[in-house]
């Protein structure tokens, strides 16, 4: 008597009658690519948001093979303190409203649909300097698992209190 196996075949031998592998970015311009195609979705974000008075607030919107997607909120006068994202590289998309990004070299204002993408070690700090609450996405690859402070990071203006063991992208 023969088997299913025998009469159909293996169906894991057959590529096409399995699901695709989802596609993920392998380079910075896909992560950059894939932080632009989440921002255009915006009914798939926008109803996640909120705003907290005290501290940043911020959600872990997605991840995949490799990274992981933050979706952020500011009010005016947050900021996340100098730091860097450790081993992770980095896509920060600005959603809503603008914020400041100050490096060594200066301050530089993004506003709504701008980028920044940065390297591991990158050093900055990000404010919301406006008079309006701004919403951002951030794209770290690999995921996440430190974030330094660094010395000179400006008084606590709403920037989430650095714990060990908890990061705050």
């Amino acid at each position: 008597m023969n088997s299913d196996v025998q009469i159909a075949g293996d169906p894991l031998a057959l590529p096409h009658l399995l699901p695709p592998v989802p596609a993920h970015p392998a380079t910075v311009a896909g992560f950059a690519g894939l932080a632009r195609s989440i921002a255009a979705d915006r009914a798939a974000w926008a109803p996640l948001v909120r705003y907290d008075a005290t501290t940043r607030w911020y959600h872990r919107l997605r991840t995949g093979p490799g990274y992981e997607v933050w979706l952020l909120s500011w009010v005016p006068g947050q900021s996340s303190g100098r730091h860097d994202h450790g081993a992770s590289s980095g896509v920060l998309t600005v959603l809503e409203g603008e914020l400041t990004e100050h490096t060594g070299d200066g301050p530089r204002t993004l506003t709504a649909g701008a980028q920044q993408v940065f390297a591991p070690g990158y050093v900055h700090e990000v404010v919301n300097d406006a008079l309006t609450p701004a919403v951002s996405l951030h794209v770290y690859f690999p995921g996440l698992t430190d974030m330094p402070m660094h010395p000179g990071q400006t008084a606590d203006s709403g920037a989430a209190a650095a714990q060990p063991g908890v990061l705050a992208p």
